[in-house]
C-alpha cells in the first residue's frame, strides 16, 4: 500500500471494515449456508471461468485496468442480486467473497485489489439486499406477486449501482485525484441501465429457483446470459481491432508530416459534428468518423519533402501530391469495415463545380462522406497553423466556407457544421512552433485545377 496516498488507504481500510459489519450478523446461525455456497460457488465459477482478463479488478491502487471487453460483460452481477433477493442481507454480502479473492486481476498490488472487490461487492449487495426487504421484497418473492415484485427487484438493482459506483468513485478521487464528476455522475448515469437489467435477470433467477427449478434455475438463467455476453464481447474486440487499425495508419501519415499532427482526428470530430446535424444514422456517423480520420491516408506515399516543404509548391510537386487520395483508396481498398468511408479518402477533394479531383465530379455525383469530409477538412485546415501560414479563427474559416458554398462546397455541409458549432466549442489549433510565419492569407483549400500554370503557379493552398 506504500503506492497509495494516505487518505486512499484509510477509505480502503473503511471499506473493508464495512463489509466485514455487513457480514458479520451472518453468523447467528440463522442463515441458510446451502444457498449461500451454491451462489458463491456459482459467483466464483462465474469470475474465474468468463471473466474476461483485466475486468476482475475494480480500480483499487491505481487506474482502472480496462480490459478487452466492455465494463460489465462477464462480471455476472445478476448472482448477487438474486442474493439480494433470496438472502438476508448479511448472508447476501457473503455471495461475492470467494469469487472476488481468488479472481483474475489484471495489475499489482493483486491481492489488494482483490480484497478491495470483495470488500465493495460486499457492501453493495447489502445495501441491495436491505432496498428490496424495504419494499416488502421478501414476501414479494415468496408468493411470485408479479408484477408488483419488479419494484422491489429494481430497488436492489439501483441501490447495488449507486452503491458499487460511489465507493469506486471514491477510490478515484483518493488515489488518483480524479475530478468528482469524472469519478462520480459519468460512470453512475452510464451504468443505470445495464444494472437494471442485471436486476431483472437476478430476478428470474430467483424467482426461478423459488419455484419448481431450484438450483438449476441459475444454468437457464446464466447459461443464455454467458452466450449473449460472449457474443457482444466479440463484437466489441472486433471494433476494437478496427480503432486500432485505423490508429495504426494515421500514425503512420503524422510519421511522415509533422505539421498535421492531430489534424486527423480533429476532422474525425467535425465530420461527426456535421453527420449529426444531416441525422445519420449511428453506424453511417461511426464510418464517417473513420472517412474522416483516414481521409489522407494516401499520404504515405507522397514524398516526405514535398509534405514538410515550406515554401510554396511548384505545378509538378502539386500534381504529385494530388495523387494522395488515389493512394489512400488502394491502401483502404481492402479494409471491408470502412465502407463507405473508402469512397470519401478517394473524392473528398471533388468540388461541386467539377473543378476538384481526381476525377472532376460534380455535384451529387460526389459521395455524400467525401462531401462532408471537404468540409471537415477545410474548416481544420484554415484554423491549424501549418508551415506555411498561420491559423485563421474560427468566424474568419466559418465564413470562407459560406464564400465558397455552391461552387467548392455543399453547402447543406456548411450550413450543417455552422449549426454544429453553435453548440460546440472548437479551438483552433497551432500544429507546429514555426517562426516567422506568413500572416494569415489564402485559405487552406486546393484550387480548381485551372488555376497556375508553370510559368505562373497557384497560390500555395496545400492539399
Amino acid at each position: 500500500m506504500r503506492t497509495l496516498p494516505p487518505i486512499a488507504r484509510g477509505y480502503i481500510a473503511v471499506v473493508l471494515l464495512g463489509a466485514a459489519l455487513c457480514a458479520a450478523p451472518a453468523l447467528d446461525g440463522r442463515t441458510p449456508w446451502p444457498t449461500v455456497g451454491v451462489l458463491a460457488v456459482l459467483y466464483a465459477v462465474c469470475e474465474l471461468g468468463f471473466l474476461p482478463a483485466g475486468r476482475g479488478d475494480q480500480p483499487a491502487a491505481g487506474r482502472d485496468t480496462g480490459g478487452d471487453a466492455p465494463a460489465g460483460i462477464g462480471s455476472f452481477y445478476p448472482v448477487l442480486l438474486a442474493a439480494a433477493l433470496m438472502l438476508p442481507p448479511s448472508a447476501a454480502a457473503l455471495v461475492a467473497l470467494p469469487g472476488s479473492l481468488v479472481g483474475r486481476v489484471g495489475r499489482s498490488p493483486r491481492w489488494l485489489r482483490r480484497l478491495w472487490r470483495a470488500g465493495q461487492l460486499a457492501v453493495a449487495t447489502f445495501a441491495a439486499g436491505h432496498a428490496q426487504r424495504l419494499l416488502d421484497g421478501e414476501r414479494a418473492l415468496r408468493e411470485l406477486d408479479f408484477p408488483y415484485l419488479l419494484l422491489p427487484a429494481a430497488a436492489a438493482a439501483l441501490t447495488f449501482c449507486a452503491v458499487a459506483t460511489t465507493l469506486v468513485g471514491g477510490v478515484l478521487v483518493t488515489a488518483e485525484r480524479c475530478p468528482p464528476r469524472a469519478a462520480w455522475a459519468t460512470p453512475l448515469l452510464g451504468s443505470i441501465a445495464p444494472h437494471l437489467t442485471y436486476g431483472m435477470v437476478g430476478l428470474m433467477m430467483a424467482a426461478l429457483w423459488r419455484g419448481s427449478y431450484g438450483a438449476f434455475a441459475a444454468v437457464l438463467v446464466l447459461l443464455p446470459m454467458h452466450i449473449a455476453c460472449w457474443v457482444f464481447a466479440q463484437v466489441h474486440r472486433e471494433h476494437t481491432a478496427h480503432r486500432a487499425t485505423v490508429r495504426a495508419l494515421v500514425q503512420a501519415v503524422e510519421i511522415k508530416d509533422r505539421y498535421t499532427r492531430g489534424h486527423s482526428e480533429r476532422v474525425g470530430r467535425a465530420s461527426v459534428f456535421i453527420a449529426r446535424e444531416l441525422g445519420m444514422a449511428e453506424d453511417r456517423v461511426d464510418a464517417l468518423r473513420f472517412a474522416g480520420i483516414l481521409h489522407d491516408i494516401g499520404k504515405i506515399g507522397v514524398p516526405t519533402r514535398l509534405l514538410r516543404k515550406n515554401g510554396p509548391l511548384t505545378p509538378e510537386e502539386r500534381r504529385v501530391i494530388e495523387l494522395h487520395p488515389e493512394y489512400g483508396h488502394e491502401v483502404v481498398r481492402g479494409i471491408a469495415f470502412l465502407g463507405e468511408a473508402r469512397a470519401a479518402i478517394l473524392h473528398h477533394h471533388e468540388r461541386m463545380d467539377g473543378r476538384g479531383y481526381p476525377f472532376g465530379l460534380t455535384g451529387d455525383e460526389i459521395p455524400e462522406f467525401a462531401r462532408v469530409v471537404a468540409v471537415a477538412d477545410a474548416f481544420d485546415a484554415m484554423t491549424s497553423t501549418r508551415s506555411y501560414r498561420r491559423a485563421r479563427g474560427v468566424g474568419e474559416a466559418l465564413a470562407e466556407l459560406r464564400r465558397c458554398a455552391g461552387s467548392h462546397f455543399d453547402p447543406v455541409m456548411v450550413t450543417g457544421l455552422i449549426s454544429a458549432l453553435d453548440r460546440h466549442v472548437w479551438t483552433p489549433t497551432a500544429t507546429a512552433d514555426v517562426p516567422d510565419l506568413p500572416a494569415p492569407g489564402a485559405p487552406d483549400l486546393p484550387p480548381p485545377r485551372s488555376a497556375g500554370s508553370a510559368t505562373t503557379p497557384a497560390p500555395d493552398r496545400r492539399p
